[in-house]
């Protein structure tokens, strides 16, 4: 039953430029099929979720974590009576302005973009769905609805000035109220990311040798999940004992943000209710949030910032920062239509935006593989 704070297709506030809807898919699924068949979704593919691509077959790819943040999303917006399609056009979005090489390419770009306004991978999702892709005969973009755009462009909160370029130059043309907050189904989508990777890189670490099972069961969450099965499965193999694990964590973490959220929602009665609230209505319980800055420290030292990683990491930096000044100074190397509209380009920071925009729609493997042939490192 979808509930009075819920967006409903019928009350969408539409798209920038008008097109006829159809009886047979909603305007929210509509969003969500025009997602799946963008360019840059397929790119995710080959895409760094915290393991460079080429470095294993069985690590997450920037794809892959987007099927389980859209998973876990529609779980808890049923849940919680929202629409399921919105939810899930947001959380397969929610990553497409992602660089190669994952954060590390982002915090790269972004310092190269320092003199020209900067790079903010959730304003390029937004660019990439409003301008980027070029498929259609009518319009740039994929011409989403406004309550896709909105959940895209500020899933984790009002968005604090001043706003990235590609947020406040569509937000002119088609106002997205960048100061309130999201939708609630934005906000699953949100908060299914952070259930989504907290959970897949511990799978992850263990796979790579970063870390042990012994090691993350002084873990709150995870010490009491690992006890549950080996109560219940005495003797277990090991990866089967580790797989029930962590399952029982993710089980946890959503749990939490379900009966956190409805009581949260309580006497909310309209989506634009949840917008003018003065804080997120889906969030985790303050306990388990408590828990999970704990798994994140142990993360963040033990695995993202693991010597093997930091190495790596240093690698791919030199390859965005070698990119880069190459293809300002010599744009004949962009494929043609790149290459004319950079020579066109009449002021610097109009070159550098398409520069960047070329570099972050790039997978882990072609901006390798376009490092080798032109730079020296």
């Amino acid at each position: 039953m979808t509930a009075l704070y819920a967006s409903t297709p019928g009350d969408s506030r539409g798209r920038l430029v008008f097109e006829q809807e159809y009886d047979f898919r909603s305007p929210f699924q509509r969003d969500r099929d025009r997602i799946i068949h963008a360019s840059a979704f397929r790119r995710l593919k080959h895409k760094t979720q915290v393991f460079v691509e080429h470095e294993g077959d069985a690590y997450r790819t920037r794809l892959t974590h987007t099927i389980e943040v859209a998973q876990v999303a529609r779980t808890m917006a049923g849940a919680l009576g929202l629409d399921l399609d919105l939810t899930e056009a947001i959380a397969l979005a929610h990553d497409l302005g992602h660089t190669p090489f994952g954060h590390t390419g982002e915090d790269a770009l972004d310092a190269l973009m320092q003199p020209y306004g900067g790079f903010d991978h959730n304003a390029q999702a937004l660019k990439i769905v409003t301008s980027l892709e070029r498929h259609y005969a009518e319009f740039d973009g994929l011409n989403l609805t406004w309550e896709c755009l909105e959940g895209i462009a500020k899933h984790n909160g009002p968005v604090p000035q001043p706003w990235p370029f590609a947020l406040s130059d569509y937000t002119a043309r088609h106002d997205l109220e960048l100061h309130t907050h999201a939708s609630a189904e934005a906000q699953v989508a949100a908060l299914s990311d952070d259930i989504a990777y907290n959970n897949h890189d511990l799978h992850d670490g263990l796979r790579a040798g970063l870390f042990t099972d012994d090691d993350i069961c002084a873990l709150p969450i995870v010490g009491d999940a690992y006890a549950q099965v080996d109560a219940a499965y005495p003797g277990l193999a090991p990866k089967r004992r580790r797989h029930e694990a962590l399952r029982r964590v993710f089980g946890v973490m959503v749990a939490d943000v379900i009966k956190t959220s409805r009581g949260l929602l309580e006497g909310i009665t309209s989506a634009d209710q949840v917008r003018s609230n003065g804080a997120p209505v889906v969030q985790f319980s303050a306990g388990l949030w408590a828990d999970l800055k704990v798994i994140r420290a142990f993360l963040f030292k033990q695995m993202y910032r693991a010597p093997e990683v930091v190495e790596m990491r240093k690698r791919v930096t030199r390859v965005v920062e070698g990119l880069f000044p190459l293809y300002m100074a010599r744009p004949e190397l962009l494929p043609k239509e790149w290459a004319e509209d950079v020579a066109a380009a009449t002021q610097d920071v109009e070159r550098a935006r398409l520069v960047a925009d070329y570099i972050a729609g790039m997978t882990d493997r072609f901006a390798l593989a376009q490092a080798e042939a032109h730079l020296e490192l």
